[in-house]
């Protein structure tokens, strides 16, 4: 039970369990004395004891307790008479009482459990909606935000757009770089607070560029790469404000090492620059004098010895398209050519349907988009409990890819891909799980009413 749940319960309900716990009388009908109804250790004990079995749940029949099937709610019996004598009953109105307070709070506890499992049924949708907000972002940044916004994702400020890029969890480091280095007003904005994310406090230059050309691409636009270059450099003279002169002299500095990076290390580059060189092309660049020959030097030595690591596009790696899946588990796929069937590993996430010859595999076999398709049981002469998945909504044929013998990523020219499960539950769960993944793209209706309309007109003429 969780502590907030349990914490609730004691504010509620303790009160009134210390009102049930004081010492209560019942008096026989042949007496006028009054004896207490158990002893002050036994109903410490049963205080005590009901919390911890509040687990055990709902409400109880009142025979698995004990009580007799011939008395009702309130210890009389069903005939209308009260038990009566010199003994006293176990089953008096305070025992009875305790009973249904034990069953109220049990069935309090089973609601607020079922609270606890709607929270977290929530946060399973929210993380579902961040990972598609991803990859909607790696295949088009600004149709991302836009779905991050809407789902309540992303705050519409600068600063929360940057913590986001900035964590960068399974974003495309090229997107991000195409993102920063948009000309409007937000985008700048969002560029100034992701680069005042990054501390360059006593660094050197070159390991400030390292860390920041580490959290994104460089876009190809020299625009784009002004922009970025100009932003960062007023942040390095800010956090260091004692290196140069403004400015203007890191962002030159900068723009010189970049440079100095591509023409030591890239093959293609024959005459590579020699520490002199390089000295003598940033002459005067801080505020018209030079900058202290060490420094330039230091700065040639690090790059040689090691180059700018180009970081890698965890947006295309296609296990973040794995986590939490809608569906996966063993399937028999039959082949397009030879119609052979073979046992592939299915993973069924974001509309698409992808499948492995290994669980083990990094990269898929093939990847099947769930649009214009229809999914139906089928059956088939040498595998049982069979489901296939068929072109409709227009389409003549089901838009996929795999990749043949040789590694290579070729078109699917399949009408009807169909699977085969172990049983019939499986392939009716796998059928329902598909119907709700599929979607409908409105362009191929229009396509097959331009069919039919062609059609029709060539029908007409003759």
């Amino acid at each position: 039970m969780c502590l907030h749940v349990r914490l609730l319960c004691e504010a509620l309900w303790w009160p009134v369990l210390l009102r049930c716990a004081r010492p209560t009388h019942t008096y026989d009908d042949d007496y006028d004395q009054a004896g207490p109804v158990a002893a002050e250790d036994e109903r410490r004990g049963s205080v005590s004891n009901w919390f911890s079995s509040l687990r055990r749940g709902g409400r109880r029949k009142r025979e698995e307790n004990g009580v007799p099937s011939n008395y009702g709610s309130l210890g009389r019996r069903k005939d209308g008479t009260q038990s009566r004598g010199k003994t006293r009953s176990a089953w008096d109105l305070t025992t009875v009482t305790r009973m249904q307070l034990k069953d109220e709070l049990g069935e309090v506890v089973a609601e607020l459990e079922a609270l606890d499992g709607q929270e977290e049924c929530k946060q399973n949708s929210k993380a579902k909606q961040m990972s598609i907000g991803r990859k909607k972002f790696n295949m088009d940044p600004k149709k991302g935000i836009e779905y991050l916004y809407e789902n309540g994702l992303l705050q519409r400020t600068p600063e929360d757009v940057a913590q986001f890029l900035h964590k960068g969890e399974g974003l495309s480091k090229t997107a991000i770089g195409d993102y920063l280095g948009e000309r409007s007003d937000f985008n700048e904005a969002v560029l100034r607070a992701f680069v005042e994310l990054h501390d360059f406090t006593d660094l050197i230059l070159v390991q400030a560029l390292r860390q920041f050309l580490w959290s994104f691409r460089l876009p190809g636009e020299a625009q784009k790469i002004d922009r970025m270059m100009e932003s960062f450099a007023q942040r390095y003279c800010q956090l260091n404000p004692d290196i140069f002169t403004n400015a203007d002299t890191c962002y030159v500095l900068s723009f010189a090492i970049i440079m100095l990076n591509t023409s030591l290390h890239n093959p293609s580059v024959k005459d590579k620059p020699s520490p002199e060189q390089f000295v003598a092309m940033n002459r005067g660049i801080n505020n018209g004098g030079d900058l202290p020959q060490e420094l330039l030097l230091s700065l040639y030595e690090s790059i040689k010895t090691e180059p700018f690591k180009i970081p890698e596009d965890d947006g295309n790696d296609l296990m973040h398209t794995f986590f939490n899946p809608d569906k996966e588990g063993w399937l028999w796929k039959q082949g397009g050519r030879y119609k052979s069937w073979k046992r592939r590993w299915f993973i069924l996430n974001d509309n698409c349907l992808y499948y492995f010859e290994y669980t083990t595999d990094k990269e898929p076999r093939g990847i099947i988009p769930l649009e214009n398709i229809s999914v139906r049981p089928a059956s088939d002469r040498q595998r049982p409990h069979c489901l296939e998945l068929y072109a409709s909504g227009g389409a003549d044929l089901i838009k996929a890819c795999k990749t043949d013998s040789e590694g290579k990523v070729v078109e699917g020219k399949h009408t009807v891909y169909r699977m085969s499960a172990s049983t019939v539950e499986e392939r009716d769960e796998w059928i329902e799980c598909l119907r709700r993944s599929i979607s409908h793209n409105p362009f191929y209706d229009m396509l097959a009413q331009r069919k039919k309309k062609a059609q029709h007109s060539v029908h007409s003429a003759h």
